[in-house]
């Protein structure tokens, strides 16, 4: 692919898929708001497609509303980490602009975003052959989380492996690239689990009313509860 790629051309995601150097390189330096409209509309339907096959497990609304809440999450992260990763790539010896830090981003959560997509068929085959989820002391409901946080791990591994590619070559050196990659996702783990924490349920729970947003969405944070679970865990 030898042109800027400034139209929207699905095959685009091919080459972001198998991190073909030289186009993406280019890509970086040469915005294109064609191709950002691509992006997005992959993360949003790739994220939105596996949403949806998660949470219809409890209802076909929780498909729905989890349809809707997981491209919300993954867009804000790419925004918010944009924003900050511009300002700490400098400091840790890349020089990349705001623009180039959320093009960067972007790319990451796109490859992930495709990758859900197309796990998305063989998770609702799952779901769809699952018992009906009545309880969670039945053995299929911790099964069900295993696997979307097997799959959602294995797509943001990808989408970090090649992030973390880019960087290397954007700064010339791997350990500056490997450096600026490590502060990346330090901020995306803050960002991306605070925000999952209020935008729960995905999956949802048969003991619970259905719901988009829970009254008590804004209590607490999602550390807080990690050591609570913890405490209660050792205690």
């Amino acid at each position: 692919m030898t042109e800027h790629a400034s139209t929207m051309d699905v095959r685009q995601i091919g080459v972001l898929l198998r991190g073909e150097p030289e186009p993406i390189n280019r890509w970086m330096q040469d915005w294109s708001a064609a191709r950002t409209a691509l992006y997005v509309a992959v993360i949003v339907a790739g994220t939105g497609l596996y949403g949806a096959a998660m949470g219809c497990w409890r209802a076909p609304l929780q498909g729905l509303y989890v349809a809707i809440k997981f491209p919300m999450i993954i867009l804000l992260t790419t925004l918010g980490n944009g924003l900050l990763n511009g300002m700490l790539a400098p400091l840790l010896g890349l020089n990349l602009g705001f623009r180039q830090s959320f093009q960067a981003v972007l790319m990451s959560f796109t490859i992930a975003a495709a990758i859900l997509g197309s796990f998305s068929p063989l998770l609702y085959f799952l779901v769809w052959n699952a018992p009906p989820m009545t309880t969670q002391a039945s053995g299929v409901y911790p099964f069900i989380r295993l696997i979307n946080v097997a799959v959602i791990a294995f797509a943001g591994m990808v989408g970090n492996v090649r992030l973390g590619q880019l960087l290397g070559r954007l700064s010339g050196h791997p350990s500056v690239g490997r450096r600026v990659l490590f502060a990346w996702l330090t901020v995306n783990l803050f960002l991306g689990s605070q925000l999952s924490w209020i935008l729960r349920p995905f999956i949802g729970s048969p003991d619970l009313p259905l719901e988009f947003l829970r009254r008590n969405a804004f209590q607490g944070n999602f550390f807080e509860n990690v050591l609570e679970a913890i405490k209660h865990f050792f205690s």
